[in-house]
């Protein structure tokens, strides 16, 4: 195995019927858009929408597409934005048109969490853990 390190980041991208839509409520949270390419028919071909270090891209649907269905308190699949601000956003997201699925909760192993369906029935968590930190 090599020594050297490799640098790497991982940005999160998410297709919708409605993307102009999840823009909107994307810039709700806090989100800003830097930079988008509107196509024909008032579709978004691509957008990269920035919140701090956490930047996520979105699209209009190319085909038609299923999102899975919310199961219990997950869809199996979603994004997970660190933040501090776990009731902040949990507010916006719904004043915005997101989809409750837990409130802000204390977890057992001590970060605060809470998780949103967006109006495209994306899953968004919030939480105070941050991923890939040494416990």
């Amino acid at each position: 195995m090599d020594d050297q390190q490799v640098a790497a980041a991982l940005y999160g991208y998410l297709s919708y019927q409605d993307a102009p839509g999840a823009i909107a409520w994307l810039e709700a949270l806090g989100f800003r858009v830097v930079r988008r390419q509107d196509g024909s028919g008032g579709t978004v071909q691509h957008a990269e929408l920035r919140l701090d270090r956490a930047v996520v891209m979105v699209a209009s649907l190319d085909q038609d597409d299923e999102t899975p269905g919310l199961r219990d308190r997950s869809v199996g699949r979603g994004l997970y934005l660190h933040t501090d601000r776990v009731d902040d956003l949990y507010d916006k997201a719904l004043a915005a048109g997101g989809h409750p699925v837990f409130p802000p909760e204390d977890t057992e192993w001590g970060s605060r969490r809470a998780r949103v369906l967006d109006p495209g029935g994306h899953e968004w968590s919030f939480g105070t853990y941050e991923p890939g930190r040494a416990w």
